[in-house]
């Protein structure tokens, strides 16, 4: 089969290959914890799942306007007021089939050939795939002190003529890391005065713990938004735990909107109508949930750092937001993608290997789901590393000795 050169060029998600592969072990009966997902196990929002079921019950499911139907872009304009404290316009907004393809449509709207898109490692691992589908070029930038957010001046180093925008995720995945205000106000800063696309990933904007809250780019703007390049992403996936219902967005000036909907109008049409209708709900109806997800977060997060800390030798940074840590596990394998493969093989636990993300030597962990995963999954690792542990390891029915790794 002849592939394109793009085709080949583009890796696989390392995050839904390995959802797929710890479901081919579950459908085997094998005893997996799952430690790398990216969804919260608590349920979508009962005013999304009426919504959704009012609308199947007609029998009415049609094609939708291309950037989204008039009732959720008038959530989202109202979600914008209050949690951004930003009053912007239904023509500042288009929905899309999840924050993703929000972000993809974004990219292939401003990026010519060759143009480049600057993010700071450790970065979602999608980014450099959708850029470089767009015909871009991905530069990751590294701290030069090895923390989890470079340097304004760090950034500005890397960029060029060819330098389009600048990626941002905070709280970011995998780290959790919250960028502080000073960084964010200096990112909005240096990009109005370089006339550079901020691009603003705030999928876990309300996912922040210890009482600490994400910065709002909106705060620091000095152009108005018709002026302005910042756009922001968001979507119901990971605070309203909607993850199936694909349902994102994307905020920014007019004719960048308009142009985005055009090419979304030609890649799928509008985000499926029900979908839509229950992201209405969520954003309109009783917010608990959200906050109810956060503290089940927090404290699943707490549990994970208090067992990580018994780990000799592995460093971690306690996360301030999502639902993911990043600790390095390089004392005991350098290679995470090996150290990723030899946990699922012989205590059967899944996690993702840093390197996906830019970080070799770190594995992604994730706290989105329940005590249970993440203590026994913890003690499993801990088990298979420290050669100090206990000589035995019960997985299922299946006793497991040292002797057998």
């Amino acid at each position: 089969m002849s592939l394109s050169q793009l085709a080949r060029s583009i890796r696989e998600s390392a995050t839904l290959k390995l959802n797929e592969t710890a479901a081919l072990l579950r459908d085997k009966g094998e005893p997996v914890i799952h430690l790398g997902g990216g969804e919260p196990k608590s349920k979508a929002p009962m005013d999304a799942v009426i919504n959704c079921a009012a609308l199947l019950n007609t029998g009415e499911i049609r094609y939708t306007p291309p950037d989204g139907i008039p009732a959720l872009k008038k959530a989202i304009v109202r979600y914008s007021e209050e949690h951004y404290n930003k009053l912007v316009s239904a023509d500042n907004v288009i929905a899309s089939g999840g924050a993703k393809q929000a972000l993809m449509v974004l990219l292939h709207a401003i990026l010519d050939p060759k143009e480049e898109v600057i993010f700071p490692a450790p970065y979602w691992v999608s980014y450099p795939e959708m850029v470089k589908l767009a015909g871009g070029v991905p530069v990751p930038i590294t701290a030069e002190d090895g923390t989890f957010c470079p340097t304004v001046r760090e950034i500005a180093s890397a960029c060029g003529s060819y330098t389009k925008a600048i990626i941002l995720n905070s709280p970011n995945n995998p780290s959790g890391a919250v960028y502080s205000p000073d960084f964010v106000q200096e990112m909005v800063e240096f990009c109005e005065k370089r006339s550079i696309y901020l691009i603003m990933d705030d999928i876990y904007n309300r996912l922040v713990f210890d009482g600490k809250k994400a910065a709002i780019a909106y705060d620091f703007m000095k152009a108005p938004l018709e002026q302005s390049k910042l756009v922001v992403i968001n979507g119901v996936s990971k605070m309203y735990a909607m993850t199936g219902f694909r349902i994102g967005w994307a905020i920014g000036n007019k004719p960048l909107i308009e142009a985005m909907a055009t090419i979304q109008s030609q890649q799928t049409s509008g985000p499926a109508s029900p979908s839509q209708w229950a992201a209405v709900g969520a954003l309109n109806g009783v917010q608990s949930s959200a906050e109810s997800l956060r503290v089940t977060l927090e404290n699943n997060r707490n549990v994970m750092m208090e067992r990580l800390q018994a780990f000799e030798g592995v460093n971690i940074r306690k996360p301030d937001g999502t639902f993911y840590c990043f600790p390095d596990f390089s004392a005991y394998m350098k290679d995470s993608q090996k150290l990723s493969n030899f946990l699922l093989e012989k205590v059967r636990v899944v996690t993702v290997p840093g390197k996906e993300f830019g970080f070799e030597g770190h594995l992604r962990l994730s706290y989105c789901g329940t005590i249970r995963d993440i203590t026994e999954g913890l003690d499993r690792i801990k088990w298979a590393l420290d050669p100090n542990s206990a000589n035995e390891l019960y997985l299922g029915d299946r006793k497991l000795t040292r002797d057998w790794l």
